[in-house]
């Protein structure tokens, strides 16, 4: 009995010795591709969480310098934040924050280098409409009105719109264009929700330049 069970292991393992030499390279080659991509892919995770991690940090000394006036230190942490960790959503948090307190410290251009880096590196659409609307206003400060009418006729999220539509209103009646103004303010008043703040700011434009939202005609602006 015992001779016999040997002779089945004989047979069984002389079985398993020709099905690896026949297979065993691409098994072990396909094992080799399926756990090397599961320590890619954890690697990866890991990778993130030092990323998410690191850039946080660096946001809070972004965050602690610009509330302590310490623009020196707010420079050199926007500075690493962006070429470090320029993907994250920390670093377009840290520009737009850097934008907002150079033009509070009249640093303009920086505050425009900024707001220009958020448009052309962020990932997140919102974060890159939010900055052309405020590039808009500064350009709008230095008399830029082609330039300012640039970034607010670039296609953006559908949020976005009626605030679009709404500086392209006032940037119209700074050129002494009225009509063209109302059917910005018009377009603007149809994209806020019914009950939005900033929907009856619109209507109140409207209404300065002789014009009903609701009225779809043409009308005769107030000189």
């Amino acid at each position: 009995m015992s001779s016999h069970l040997n002779l089945e292991d004989q047979e069984q393992l002389d079985e398993l010795k020709h099905f690896w030499k026949r297979w065993g390279d691409l098994i072990t080659w396909v094992l080799i591709a399926v756990l090397g991509g599961y320590a890619s892919w954890m690697g990866w995770q890991s990778y993130q969480g030092k990323q998410a991690a690191q850039s946080a940090a660096l946001y809070d000394t972004v965050e602690r310098s610009a509330l302590n006036g310490d623009l020196a230190l707010l420079d050199r942490s926007v500075n690493d934040i962006e070429e470090k960790f320029a993907s994250t959503t920390y670093a377009q948090q840290a520009a737009m924050l850097a934008a907002r307190v150079y033009n509070d410290k009249d640093r303009k251009a920086d505050a425009k280098k900024q707001l220009t880096w958020v448009i052309d590196k962020a990932s997140d659409e919102g974060y890159q409409a939010l900055a052309r609307l405020r590039l808009a206003a500064l350009l709008v400060e230095d008399k830029a009105y082609d330039e300012a009418r640039k970034q607010l006729t670039v296609k953006t999220p559908e949020a976005f719109a009626p605030l679009m539509s709404d500086r392209l209103g006032d940037l119209a009646m700074l050129q002494a264009q009225p009509a063209e103004a109302v059917q910005h303010y018009k377009n603007a008043w149809k994209g806020f929700e019914p009950n939005a703040d900033y929907r009856r700011l619109v209507a109140v434009k409207l209404a300065a330049l002789g014009a009903d939202p609701e009225d779809t005609t043409a009308v005769e602006t107030k000189k």
